[in-house]
């Protein structure tokens, strides 16, 4: 080899290496306030039932709130299918800049609605179009920003740089976790009710600006670059047939994400406060503690599966929750450090399901039909188990008067988990450019 072909090397390296680096910031960073936008809602559950219902029923508003938070989810599957379809044939860089203007816009709404008590029933008709449509741009980010890096990213990496797609929806919940201590503490509770807590939901109008600026400035990802030039694109409804049976079996490995992350992460403020009479401060600070663990422990998931493959790490996540989430969720009910302790339990072994997941999603499928069909997987189980799980958590408890609902809840979600995963091929260091 020339010395002019070892620079063309060295130079083609570093100029590889410097869009995937940029791949993956533009991506993540996008999601990460996305997420924080859509986190907002969750960790503000309790004050937002008093804001948007009927007063005189604390139950019945806090379950108002999370039939609204359900209810949105019903969107995305067909944002699932819409933003896949258009991905596909036009780009995932141009379906990532429309999500980003529809969650901030829809987000920065929110923060400007009035409530029950100036315009009544209106205000949560209001408050569930705005979700809706935040549910509709969701259905296209976490897809559309997992297949970008790993359209980008080198087989024996993808699974640690992929992991950066569960990394920053969890940083943005957690930036959401310290907003909503920080109007806890800050502010007196008639303030926090009047207007503090719609700060976290105006904040989305320039952080969203921040985010399409970054992602304007994005190539397209190499593999639909190619796919493009072949021409493979096949209409939606032949995507979805032909393709079924591994979208019923994604549908399948998801369930222990959808249950696991809303319950985790967004419904177990209100949980420890509503049922365990943590108080609020409390509450959400102890769910930081699950939010660090699982943000830290995520990458070194993803890693693991570069070494030892998808499956050996998924079907660990799944006999771990089974095992070891009632016992868990006794360890949380005595509070203090054991509830502390808990929480690092329940991050970490979330994160060893959630920071492979997105990786494993991505090389399921062919590339001219990856989008729409991790779309379409993702966002049912999400709609079907993860909008749900707030709610059918509240109600479950309701119905049995057992504080652990929850948990069985979930261990039932890793079951079904488990038993997908079993008729799953292993797909680690797949090439993507695959028909």
């Amino acid at each position: 080899m020339s010395l002019q072909q070892i620079e063309n090397t060295i130079e083609h390296t570093k100029t590889q290496s410097t869009q995937i680096k940029h791949a993956v910031f533009g991506a993540a960073i996008g999601n990460l306030i996305e997420w924080f936008d859509y986190a907002s809602y969750g960790y503000l559950a309790t004050i937002i039932a008093a804001v948007f219902f009927a007063p005189g029923n604390e139950k019945a508003a806090l379950l108002g709130t999370f039939g609204v938070f359900a209810v949105s989810f019903l969107a995305r599957p067909i944002g699932g299918l819409v933003w896949g379809h258009y991905g596909d044939r036009l780009g995932r860089k141009r379906v990532l800049v429309l999500t980003i203007i529809m969650m901030s816009l829809a987000t920065f709404t929110i923060g400007l609605l009035p409530g029950y008590a100036s315009i009544g029933f209106a205000a949560p008709c209001l408050l569930l179009i705005c979700r809706i449509v935040q549910g509709f741009s969701a259905s296209g980010e976490y897809a559309g920003a997992s297949l970008f890096i790993a359209e980008y990213a080198p087989a024996e990496r993808r699974g640690l740089l992929v992991s950066m797609v569960p990394a920053s929806t969890a940083a943005g919940l957690l930036l959401g976790a310290f907003t909503a201590v920080l109007l806890e503490y800050g502010l007196t509770q008639d303030s926090l009710h009047s207007w503090g807590w719609r700060i976290p939901f105006l904040v989305s109008g320039p952080l969203g600006l921040i985010a399409l600026y970054i992602r304007m400035k994005l190539e397209d990802t190499p593999v639909f670059n190619e796919m493009e030039h072949e021409e493979t694109h096949q209409p939606i409804l032949s995507s979805v047939r032909q393709n079924r049976q591994q979208i019923l079996v994604a549908f399948g490995v998801i369930c222990l994400n959808a249950v696991g992350f809303y319950i985790i992460l967004s419904y177990m403020p209100t949980y420890l406060v509503n049922e365990l009479g943590f108080n609020s401060i409390t509450g959400i600070s102890t769910t930081i503690v699950s939010l660090a663990t699982y943000v830290i422990l995520l990458p070194f998931a993803g890693m693991l599966a570069d070494r030892i493959g998808r499956k050996p790490v998924l079907i660990s996540a799944c006999i771990l929750f089974i095992l070891f989430t009632y016992p868990i969720f006794l360890l949380l009910s005595q509070g203090g450090i054991y509830a502390v302790t808990a929480q690092i339990l329940l991050g970490a072994i979330l994160a060893g399901n959630d920071g492979v997941l997105a990786a494993f999603l991505s090389e399921m499928f062919p590339s001219s039909v990856r989008y729409t069909c991790f779309g379409l997987s993702f966002n049912m189980g999400n709609a079907i188990f993860g909008g749900t799980a707030p709610f059918i958590a509240t109600f479950l408890i309701m119905q049995t008067n057992n504080t652990f609902a929850p948990a069985f809840y979930l261990m039932a979600a890793a079951l079904i988990a488990f038993l997908a995963l079993l008729r799953t091929k292993e797909t680690a260091n797949k090439s993507l450019l695959e028909k």
